[in-house]
């Protein structure tokens, strides 16, 4: 993908800049921030925007409110929060458009802050609604997409904001294109991807964009449950998802024809009843009314061998059921041993930054995305409504 018109060449002393921030973070039942890697990463263009002199308005969402105002989805904490790191206020306006944010932008001064409240308190954005989209731009003269994370939403403040001011990108947005952009094709080989995590039905289209652009696709977690059971696997009582027996077949052509081959699990480890012990079988013979979690031992030493000798790594889904220890071993293993594995490593994916931290795999990796969705789209090499509204450098 082409660079961006990059926030550092744009003239901001004195003006006002909507910066369209990702501060959707998790939270503590008390409300405070829990995880503020998200905020931590916005740092450096608010840093850049705050010693230009500029007056900076951040938009940002939390959770879901579906269009009404919830205090529970409040981004007091997280103005809190970003106060804290700054190392000085940042007000928060109580509405978006209405005389509360009209006033906060108005009494800003070169170098300052002011926070809008959440997006999604308002139907008009997720809606993309015009009028929206329209009042939120009046409050600006410049529009900075600092959002990686929600480039792939058509939303006012993603895409109707940007269509009605000059605009550019953000540091992040710019470090993640520059990350994710080798990944669609143009990177050393062998190129490896590893894959794991849920519903087939859900990640087939991110499975399809890499046939023919990877060397091999490794595939863990539920994600191989239907390409094992489409080879005749007992599986005992795992949850399967059905019906995808005629598309595992087309698949499995399609890869044929790509040159790209797939690694399925060989052996699994199960529980017998709920909470039991894990146990360790062939991935054709889970006993009767057990239940698989994880990829077993000699599957995890197959996986590692395979990316040995990969120059290139994309990373998407826990291999297991990694947020239950029992079953967190086969993720940790692969994931910890690309750490002595030369070459260029990238995960993406919404659960991605939490299993790294979890499982203290954080150094097996040159690029962590803070993507979610944005970089599952972004690797697929669909064109993200975000980001094609911007200019190119």
């Amino acid at each position: 993908m082409a660079e961006k018109r990059s926030v550092t060449e744009a003239a901001v002393r004195g003006r006002r800049v909507l910066v369209r921030v990702d501060f959707n973070v998790p939270q503590r039942p008390d409300g405070s921030v829990a995880d503020d890697r998200r905020i931590v990463e916005a740092l450096p263009t608010l840093k850049h925007l705050e010693a230009a002199g500029a007056k900076t308005v951040l938009l940002s969402h939390l959770g879901r409110p579906n269009g009404k105002r919830d205090m529970a989805y409040s981004l007091r904490p997280v103005a809190h929060r970003l106060s804290a790191l700054l190392g000085r206020p940042v007000p928060i306006a109580d509405d978006l458009v209405g005389i509360h944010a009209i006033e906060g932008v108005t009494r800003l001064s070169n170098g300052g802050f002011l926070m809008l409240e959440n997006l999604r308190f308002h139907p008009g954005e997720e809606a993309n609604d015009p009028t929206f989209a329209a009042e939120l731009a009046r409050l600006g003269d410049l529009f900075v997409e600092e959002a990686f994370g929600t480039v792939h939403r058509a939303h006012a403040s993603t895409v109707g904001v940007p269509k009605r001011l000059p605009s550019c990108a953000g540091l992040l947005v710019q470090k993640e294109i520059r990350a994710l952009t080798p990944l669609l094709g143009q990177t050393e080989r062998p190129y490896v991807a590893l894959m794991g995590g849920a519903k087939v039905s859900d990640k087939l289209p991110l499975l399809a964009s890499f046939l023919g652009r990877v060397d091999t696709l490794l595939i863990g977690g539920a994600l191989a449950f239907p390409f094992l059971a489409a080879d005749g696997a007992d599986l005992g009582a795992t949850t399967v998802e059905g019906g995808l027996a005629p598309v595992v077949a087309e698949f499995r052509e399609a890869a044929r024809a790509a040159g790209t081959a797939i690694g399925l699990p060989t052996d699994l480890v199960f529980e017998r009843t709920a909470g039991a012990v894990g146990e360790v079988a062939p991935a054709s013979r889970i006993p009767a009314g057990a239940r698989a979690f994880d990829i077993g031992p000699a599957t995890r030493q197959r996986f590692l061998d395979v990316l040995q000798s990969s120059r290139t790594v994309f990373w998407n889904g826990p291999l297991g059921l990694a947020e239950d220890p029992r079953f967190s071993e086969g993720t940790r293993e692969v994931l910890a041993g690309l750490a002595d594995v030369p070459g260029f490593h990238v995960a993406a994916g919404g659960d991605s930054a939490r299993v790294v931290e979890t499982l203290g795999v954080r150094g097996s990796f040159q690029y962590l995305s803070t993507g979610g969705g944005a970089a599952l789209e972004f690797v697929q090499g669909a064109e993200l409504p975000g980001l094609a509204v911007l200019p190119d450098a």
